[in-house]
């Protein structure tokens, strides 16, 4: 047994309104900038849909994620090393821009500056990659609430599969969303893909990052990831993808799309596994079995035995803890509810996904019957009232059983917790229909509906011992989107204090940031030395800028005066003369 642990996620698909809040907070702090304004790390797709790119889970036209030789191993489905090296030069297996779209923005210079005139002048979009007029015809959210339908419903591939009778009555009977960000798999197929060794999962927590300065450009990457989660920045040469905001979970803040969520459907927790058996779980031969395979790769960290390796793997306390407290380990392990997104990739995900029940329930109401009772929601799941088939090759690689399972049992935790508002007595027939007891249906309900922050983002902190290696690292890799041009143009680095390349996270400022980037009120500067790198723009620190009223004119007369002030002090014995207005400072000191 080798124990790793993994930060992972846990989506509700229940809870999910189709805002977008998590796309437009993610893109505004990773892709706000040239050369990704096409990219999407967080999409939002509305299923049934091509999704973004468009039909991305077309593998047999795109070759993503892995598929098994004749002896049964692992291989990549868009060729081993050969046929990388041949087509290094030219990769024809990826998506063009009309497969995202080329994004565009308006030219509302015209409604200001336009000439008096009979017509009306109009801001006509424009192509941000050209800067000439477009018609749109296409974008990362087309298909949003079915507006795609019944045009492109042939298009959908996971569509495509199931029986005919499911896709006729599907767009009358159920629609529901789907968030996207990259699956950080515990088999990356992008990190197999990479010529350039450019793409690596940290060790310490699982994620995958790209060091932008060895990233070569090839994007062999973009074709390797199956959920098309890779990007290529045009504009820089270089391949990006979702960070999963490592710079916040370091210091125990949730992801910027977990954060900002307006359903409260993300949860965030570590799962512990055993790396030496993800290889195995990964060419498990039945895709049906994928799902099961995996879940046996995840450890129990309530096992004194796991409890014990973890401590030999060197395991931090902290992890540990939160391992045991993890919403995503119950999710996943104990109930499981959640679900992976296509283990057919055998890239094992560790996004994880809790099928939607709310649109069934609307169904069975509009019916004339009552869509709470739990007998009905029981007959509609099995009778196919909603699209298992749908969710089982979305999920499950098409093996309906565990859909069908984690929607009983919510569907049995929405009967159990009607009786219990109602004041009804308890029936324990609905806990043991599903394999569950009372208790722990309870225990559930209070994590998927009423869990409080604390309880859906276990995160544990970088410990302040593992500071200066998180710095080394950060040195040596550099961070994924530090560069030129980047977000901070290449200084501080993506999550704007202390967190890039050039001036790293100090051990006395480690779980300063944290406090103060999850504090409402502006930052306490005034028992600290001022430091611009780490001041976050609230406040006045002492020094910083000259105090109002008289001290404050007389600290600006001494500034100009080159004399005792907050831009330099003259020395004893010093003349302290003025520098010459436009000129440089002179020798004998004055401002510096």
């Amino acid at each position: 047994m080798r124990l790793m642990a993994q930060i992972a996620m846990v989506m509700n698909l229940d809870k999910c309104i189709g805002c977008h809040t998590c796309s437009v907070t993610c893109k505004q702090a990773w892709t706000n900038r040239g050369g990704v304004e096409y990219a999407w790390f967080n999409n939002v797709e509305t299923r049934p849909g091509q999704g973004y790119p468009r039909r991305h889970e077309d593998q047999e036209r795109w070759r993503g994620g892995w598929e098994l030789n004749r002896r049964g191993r692992l291989k990549l489905k868009a060729g081993g090393r050969f046929k990388k090296l041949a087509t290094i030069f030219s990769n024809p297996v990826l998506p063009n821009i009309g497969d995202y779209y080329e994004p565009w923005t308006y030219d509302y210079k015209n409604l200001t500056d336009a000439p008096a005139g009979s017509d009306f002048p109009v801001a006509a979009p424009r192509s941000l990659i050209s800067g000439k007029q477009l018609d749109i015809t296409w974008s990362a959210n087309w298909d949003d609430n079915l507006g795609g339908m019944p045009e492109h419903g042939a298009d959908d591939v996971v569509l495509a599969k199931v029986s005919r009778d499911v896709r006729l009555q599907y767009e009358q009977a159920y629609m529901f969303y789907l968030p996207r960000i990259c699956e950080h798999c515990l088999n990356p197929s992008c990190v197999a893909s990479c010529p350039s060794g450019a793409m690596y999962k940290r060790a310490e927590d699982g994620i995958v990052l790209v060091d932008q300065d060895q990233c070569r450009g090839w994007r062999m990457c973009v074709t390797g990831c199956p959920y098309k989660k890779v990007y290529f920045n045009h504009r820089t040469g270089k391949a990006e993808k979702c960070t999963l905001c490592y710079p916040r979970l370091e210091v125990g803040l949730p992801t910027v799309c977990s954060e900002t969520c307006v359903g409260r459907l993300r949860y965030l927790g570590v799962m512990l596994y055993d790396a030496d058996a993800v290889l195995a779980a990964a060419a498990t031969p039945d895709e049906h079995a994928l799902y099961e395979a995996q879940l046996d790769v995840f450890l129990d960290p309530h096992d004194p035995e796991v409890g014990r390796e973890a401590e030999r793997a060197g395991i931090p306390f902290d992890w540990m803890e939160a391992a045991r407290r993890s919403p995503v380990h119950r999710l996943i392990k104990d109930y499981r509810i959640a679900l992976p997104l296509h283990p057919e990739y055998r890239t094992m995900p560790m996004v994880w996904y809790i099928p939607p029940l709310s649109p069934v329930v609307d169904a069975l109401a509009a019916t004339g019957h009552d869509g709470e009772d739990e007998g009905n929601l029981f007959g509609a799941i099995e009778t196919l009232r909603i699209p298992v088939e749908y969710l089982a090759e979305l999920f499950t690689a098409g093996d309906v059983r565990p859909v069908e399972a984690s929607l009983r049992k919510l569907a049995a935790m929405r009967a159990h917790m009607r009786r219990a508002n109602l004041g009804e007595p308890p029936d324990a027939s609905i806990a043991t229909a599903v394999g569950m007891t009372a208790e722990e249906i309870e225990e559930m309900y209070r994590l998927l509906a009423i869990a409080k922050y604390e309880d859906r983002y276990v995160i544990p902190t970088a410990a302040v011992g593992d500071a200066a290696a998180l710095e080394e690292s950060v040195l040596d890799h550099g961070c994924s989107l530090d560069y030129t041009d980047g977000p901070g143009m290449g200084g501080s680095g993506p999550f704007g204090e202390a967190s890039g390349r050039l001036a790293p996270a100090s051990v006395e400022n480690f779980h300063v940031l944290r406090d103060r980037a999850s504090a409402d009120a502006p930052a306490d500067t005034a028992r600290t030395r001022v430091n611009l790198l780490n001041w976050d723009g609230n406040g006045r620190p002492d020094g910083l800028f000259p105090a109002s009223g008289p001290a404050g004119a007389r600290e600006r007369a001494d500034a100009e005066a080159g004399g005792d002030g907050p831009r330099g002090r003259a020395g004893p014995g010093e003349p302290g003369e003025a520098a010459t207005p436009g000129g440089p400072a002179g020798p004998e000191g004055g401002a510096r």
